[in-house]
């Protein structure tokens, strides 16, 4: 594999920032200097201190002249700015920064670029917005801080700044964020609308005419791709199919509110239920609050604050009055938006100290079932059943739990006991896992769901090499920065086919499109995309 720290692109290249120095990709004329151990901060000295305004260059004056700089001195977190030491330890684990090798690209670059303005040190130009908008919101860089700086608050709290004022938005894309954010997401309604829509699409015949007469070719390259791996939409939610209430299964442990989603709620509706199927059969009585609304992550991450906040506080009331004991998420960037409904609201008098509440009662549905869930028993032979004489899942089509079998043949791995490799021994599913970035990196929990994968019986779980690193996926990152997610993903599927898996699980709808867009582009015909909610549900064993 190419080794992905990237030399800085020569001056003059296609890859160097327009307007920027080609050693850093910080604008010209910023205070930022191209050592790594540049402060933007004012004031400070020694070799790694602010390095002064190049000859003949006039420093802005305060940020009052400026809109966006007043707004983002006004917006942005000083104490997280002045938190980073500029120490590096950031820069291996930011994947931009590893595409690049340019500064600006990095989370230190970042802060660096916010502290300059707030500080009336440089302008917010076009390049500036292009770098704040370039990250990713991964964060991979808060678990490797030693100083605890929260990043992923001061990029939002930058892209909300920007977002007030940019001039860069084109009609439509205003347009088009105004009835994303504002008239679809923020109501579950509209959003069974939208899946009845694409349902349509799916089931009319639209879709092969739209296939075959080569209609999607007018569609950006990365659209068209995307279209090919969307699941079959439902008009119908998780509530709407099965209900509200379902009782615990034996004695009840306690009783938890299902987080349905929106998106998770049109195209992941058999992930839902299977999940109020592996809860209630671990011992919890699940609760579907009717009430319930988007969580409001794309929102926090697109720069629209406000919505996120009203869609926060419109959940907490939804639970607050469904009486649950914890809230459970099967989506790891609606989890971990709502554990930090508390700093989304922290300036709400009224709210915040509810929101606070509310999200330390917030947990992966893999985290319940690890710590507080009865151990259900799974195996591969529910997938695979000997009985079937007549040979494989994929070849009787036989459905086991409600799930179709498996595509393509699964190989049968050997095993070795004392030297015998003789025959074909007892064949192992071999699995390997995703991590979903805003469960590991903000929830911080990794551990959960690989320690389930293991509890089933007859899998082989193989640990992908740098599965904690982003796949591109990024909320809508893949479809507004194409270029940089293609490339995280290429490199993704590099390490994916490298386990010889039959089955890639994540714990992120967002992130299964991204890796089944991976298997589409880069992978093997025979691997698998799941969530491990489907995967889990799939193996019960029958004495379950």
């Amino acid at each position: 594999m190419a080794d992905l720290k990237k030399q800085a692109p020569p001056e003059g290249s296609a890859d160097a920032t327009s307007g920027a120095d080609p050693a850093t990709g910080i604008p010209s004329g910023s205070p930022l200097v191209a050592d790594p151990g540049a402060r933007a901060q004012s004031g400070s000295s020694g070799p790694h201190s602010l390095a002064a305004a190049p000859a003949g260059h006039r420093q802005p004056e305060a940020t009052g002249g400026n809109p966006l700089a007043a707004k983002l001195k006004l917006r942005l977190d000083e104490d997280q700015l002045t938190n980073c030491m500029r120490c590096g330890f950031c820069l291996p684990a930011c994947p931009t920064f590893r595409e690049t090798g340019i500064e600006a690209e990095s989370p230190r670059g970042r802060i660096a670029l916010m502290k300059a303005v707030a500080d009336g040190l440089m302008e917010p130009d076009a390049a500036f917005e292009e770098q704040m908008n370039h990250c990713l919101g991964c964060r991979a860089c808060e678990p490797a801080c030693p100083a605890d700086v929260k990043y992923g608050r001061l990029i939002e709290q930058a892209r909300d700044a920007i977002e007030d004022h940019t001039d860069s938005h084109r009609r439509w894309v205003k347009a088009v964020r105004r009835a994303v954010f504002r008239s679809i997401f923020p109501h579950q309604r509209r959003m069974r609308l939208v899946g009845s829509a694409l349902r349509l699409y799916q089931r009319s015949g639209l879709r092969q005419l739209a296939r075959g007469s080569g209609m999607l070719k007018l569609l950006p390259e990365h659209l068209a791709a995307m279209e090919q791996v969307l699941p079959e939409a439902s008009s119908k939610g998780v509530a709407e199919r099965i209900g509200v209430r379902h009782p615990a299964k034996g004695e009840r442990i306690a009783t938890v509110g299902l987080f349905r989603g929106c998106m998770m709620d049109v195209l992941f509706t058999e992930t839902n239920i299977h999940t109020v199927d592996l809860l209630t059969e671990a011992g919890f009585e699940v609760v579907i609050p009717t009430g319930q609304n988007c969580c409001g992550a794309l929102h926090a991450h697109s720069g629209e604050a406000a919505g996120a906040r009203e869609l926060a506080i419109g959940n907490i009331e939804a639970f607050r009055e469904a009486g649950v004991d914890y809230i459970v998420s099967n989506a790891g960037g609606c989890g971990a938006i709502m554990t930090e409904y508390g700093h989304l609201l922290h300036e709400d008098g009224t709210w915040s100290e509810e929101a606070s509440r509310f999200a330390q009662r917030v947990i992966d549905v893999g985290e319940l079932l690890v710590r507080f869930g009865r151990e259900l028993p799974f195996s591969t032979e529910a997938a695979f059943p000997e009985a079937a004489a007549s040979g494989d899942a994929a070849s009787t089509g036989t459905r086991i739990n409600g799930h179709p079998p498996y595509e393509g043949t699964m190989r049968c791995e050997r095993m070795h006991d004392g030297g015998n490799d003789e025959g074909c021994g007892t064949s192992k599913l071999r699995v390997t896992y995703q991590d979903s970035c805003h469960l590991r990196n903000v929830m911080r929990t990794p551990g959960a769901p690989r320690r389930l994968i293991r509890r089933v019986d007859g899998v082989e779980f193989v640990e992908m090499a740098e599965a904690d690193r982003c796949c591109g996926s990024a909320g809508i990152y893949n479809l507004t920065q194409p270029e940089m997610a293609g490339q995280l993903l290429a490199h993704k599927m590099e390490h994916a086919n490298a386990t010889g898996a039959q089955v890639l699980l994540t714990s992120n709808p967002g992130c299964l499109l991204q890796m089944k867009l991976g298997v589409l582009k880069h992978g093997r015909a025979d691997m698998q995309v799941m969530h491990v909610v489907d995967f889990l549900h799939r193996h019960r064993s029958s004495d379950s």
